[in-house]
């Protein structure tokens, strides 16, 4: 019942966001077929507002029903804690794990959870940018090494890097309301985990490192402009 009520939930803000929004999405990298099937971990870069799930318009309704039953992902404690918006969040989400914004046993206890069929979705930023550029402390938007953990721990499968054009446009950090019409922009590259991992030789401390910086560079580069 759970998973109905999860992709009825997934479903809808696709359609809403069909309706409301135009979409300009681009896939960067060449795609296997049925490559959504083979998606093991999707990571969202560029973290600019919690009207993100508007780009579920990209994912077609098949997969969105593998991802009701399937789906595993952190959620921030402070969100999840909202009465609204992390209601919201745990129906359309049923597997969501809150963690704090320290490796602590939390973190571990996420790491553990993730199964052989979950759907990983992460923004490994860890925070949401402002306006600014900034995060809401006035610190540069930077990949986190939570992400590089994730990586290490699914075996195979495929990873999505979904890089956000950002939707300030739509609604920034701040805003009561949300402005429609408008277009939302979203450039996505496929990745085989077994070949992405094997780039990154050395010690885990050293690979994690530069999984991290490989990121962060895609990050700067691969962003649409909105």
């Amino acid at each position: 019942m759970r998973r109905i009520l999860a992709f009825l939930i997934l479903a809808s803000v696709k359609i809403i966001s069909w309706i409301f929004f135009r979409a300009d999405y681009k896939w960067l990298t060449p795609l296997p077929k049925n490559h959504w099937k083979k998606t093991r971990i999707m990571v969202f870069l560029n973290h600019t507002s919690l009207y993100e799930p508007l780009f579920l318009q990209v994912i077609p309704f098949h997969y969105l029903w593998h991802l009701a039953g399937h789906f595993n992902i952190p959620g921030a404690d402070i969100t999840l804690g909202r009465p609204i918006v992390g209601r919201f969040w745990k129906l359309m989400i049923p597997n969501i794990s809150s963690i704090s914004r320290k490796k602590d046993s939390t973190w571990v206890n996420y790491l553990n959870s993730i199964k052989s069929d979950h759907v990983v979705m992460i923004a490994p930023e860890g925070r949401m940018k402002r306006p600014n550029g900034l995060d809401k402390s006035g610190r540069p938007m930077t990949v986190r090494g939570g992400i590089a953990d994730i990586i290490d721990t699914i075996e195979d499968g495929s990873m999505v890097l979904c890089f956000s054009g950002g939707l300030h446009h739509v609604q920034a950090p701040g805003q009561q309301f949300p402005h429609l019409f408008k277009t939302i922009k979203m450039n996505l590259s496929y990745h085989d985990l077994k070949e992405y991992k094997s780039e990154f030789l050395g010690e885990p401390r050293e690979r994690k490192l530069k999984i991290v910086r490989d990121l962060q560079r895609r990050l700067e580069r691969d962003c649409p402009e909105n």
